[in-house]
């Protein structure tokens, strides 16, 4: 199976949550299950069933992210030279040439993409079309809503 890449935050916030869901929701429902045995009658327990329920979440995340984290390979973008190209793990600030306004994204792993805060996965439409790509140079890509137009005005590694 290939690696996929993970910027060391990503992966750092995956590693926690894994350590959460072992250290501290597992036993939790543990606790909860084994106190809805104590009320009886397992048929109709509805905080037996649920706890069970949540079990079965935790325990399938808890592979999950396992299986992620075993998979991954974490790029610290500060050690590499792009020579000022737009690379996983970039922090690039665009000038929309339809609107005018500035926005900025960084480049990461897929289960670290959320638009919302401005990280972008390496395999969207936008990513792959500024992957290579320098400050000054213009992009343009195919998006939801049509055909956009960028200019890169700076590249960064943070």
């Amino acid at each position: 199976m290939n690696k996929e890449p993970m910027t060391i935050r990503g992966h750092e916030l995956l590693q926690q949550e894994l350590k959460k869901l072992k250290g501290n929701d597992r036993p939790a429902v543990i606790r909860a299950i084994a106190e809805a045995r104590e009320h009886g009658d397992l048929k109709e327990n509805a905080e037996y069933h649920a706890a069970k329920e949540q079990q079965g979440f935790i325990e399938g995340r808890i592979k999950e992210l396992e299986g992620k984290l075993s998979h991954v390979q974490v790029i610290d973008v500060t050690e590499i030279d792009a020579g000022g190209k737009v690379i996983f793990g970039s922090t690039v600030r665009l000038l929309d040439d339809d609107t005018e306004q500035e926005i900025t994204y960084k480049i990461v792993g897929q289960d670290e993409a959320d638009i919302k805060t401005g990280l972008i996965s390496y395999t969207s439409p936008i990513a792959r079309a500024l992957i290579g790509k320098r400050e000054g140079d213009a992009i343009v890509f195919n998006a939801p809503d049509g055909e956009k137009s960028y200019e890169v005005i700076e590249v960064s590694y943070v």
